[in-house]
């Protein structure tokens, strides 16, 4: 993934090739009927189609659920937990199917992915909704990704999406994340109280005094649950990960269009690539689990920027399970770390064989490498 150069908004979006765009109840919801908005969503559906055209995969992240629902079941905006998961569980069907329908105008497929906060937090589960998502944008799928409220407690929830779009842009990758709010960014003050506010088109980086601002004449921007306070706390996140944020407003309809034809936006720039924070914390945050000793075939074509073949190894040492780190150890010393593909016993059914005897031998088809290229940090 190309790092995002300069302090262009319209060119961010135009550099990135993997995109999560975030949507709260607000813009998506009517406020006069509590319906979905169906001709701003066709605006948005028609954005993503056009990125989409362009060869970027995009990933919605959608507010809603709860607020269809709560109109469908009439709960008032401050029903108890257990009312809002009811909402959730009827509104969560009627947000499918109006993005279903909405992206089928353009001969895109939906599906939709739940998530709760430790989904995003355990590593094993995170792994998992990472390969979802993967498997999803490789079939051509356009996933709506929106928090589980039917079983998340108030301990496992995110609680606003801002920070569910962030978690999902490090999970997948991510190079940009584009934050829709009701207003077109970061102000020195809140331009609605004051008339010498100045727009703040880039940050370099999260400053004390740019969080400080948020704190302050910023901090409410009447977006879902969240205000500028929970966009910038994303931000950080996601620049951890390697990935640049957009603020920007998604009041007009085709707010991606408006900003590409000069509407104003806050982008807040990341250090490296989402490529090498997510190797960084492979190298620097995870304990080895156990040992995978590789051939000289192996070393070499690991050297050349290959995925470990299980054909390659020849010593499975310890007791891992799929995802967990594991050292890779060629003829000559160690070779680097990565994340095991496979459970230490099912390495050691499938190690030294070829990946189409994988099926054969473990009774079901998983990867067909032991460690992919992504996932594996070599020693300089």
């Amino acid at each position: 993934m190309p790092e995002i150069a300069g302090q262009d908004a319209s060119h961010a979006l135009a550099a990135a090739r993997r995109v999560v765009v975030k949507i709260g109840s607000s813009l998506l919801v009517d406020t006069a009927s509590g319906a979905v908005d169906a001709a701003w969503l066709d605006s948005m559906a028609g954005d993503i189609a056009r990125l989409r055209a362009a060869g970027k995969s995009v990933i919605i992240v959608s507010s809603g659920a709860v607020a269809l629902g709560r109109r469908r079941l009439g709960l008032s905006a401050g029903a108890r937990l257990d009312e809002k998961q009811a909402a959730a569980a009827v509104g969560q069907s009627m947000l499918m199917q109006a993005w279903s329908a909405t992206f089928a105008a353009h001969g895109i497929v939906a599906g939709q992915v739940l998530l709760t906060r430790e989904d995003t937090e355990r590593r094993r589960r995170w792994l998992n909704a990472r390969a979802t998502v993967e498997a999803l944008l490789t079939l051509g799928v356009a996933p709506v990704v929106n928090e589980n409220d039917t079983v998340a407690t108030e301990e496992i929830r995110y609680g606003d999406n801002d920070r569910l779009a962030a978690r999902t842009a490090q999970l997948a990758r991510a190079d940009l994340l584009v934050l829709l709010s009701d207003v077109d960014g970061l102000y020195t003050a809140d331009p609605r109280r004051d008339p010498d506010a100045r727009h703040i088109p880039y940050l370099a980086d999260l400053t004390p005094e740019a969080l400080a601002s948020a704190e302050g004449p910023n901090a409410s921007t009447g977006v879902g649950s969240g205000g500028m306070v929970t966009k910038l706390m994303a931000a950080r996140i996601a620049r951890s990960a390697g990935c640049s944020t957009l603020i920007l407003s998604g009041v007009p309809r085709a707010p991606l269009t408006a900003l590409e034809q000069g509407a104003r936006a806050t982008l807040i720039a990341a250090p490296g690539t989402p490529m090498t924070a997510y190797k960084q914390w492979i190298a620097g945050s995870l304990e080895p689990a156990g040992v995978l000793v590789v051939d000289d075939g192996a070393a070499v074509a690991l050297a050349r920027g290959n995925s470990l073949l299980a054909s390659g190894v020849s010593e499975v040492q310890g007791g891992f399970d799929a995802g967990d780190c594991v050292r890779v150890v060629g003829p000559s010393g160690p070779l680097g770390v990565g994340l095991a593909a496979y459970a230490a016993a099912d390495c050691r059914r499938i190690q030294g064989r070829n990946s189409r005897e994988f099926e054969a031998l473990l009774g079901w088809k998983g990867p067909g490498v032991a460690i992919h290229r992504d996932d594996l940090v070599l020693i300089p």
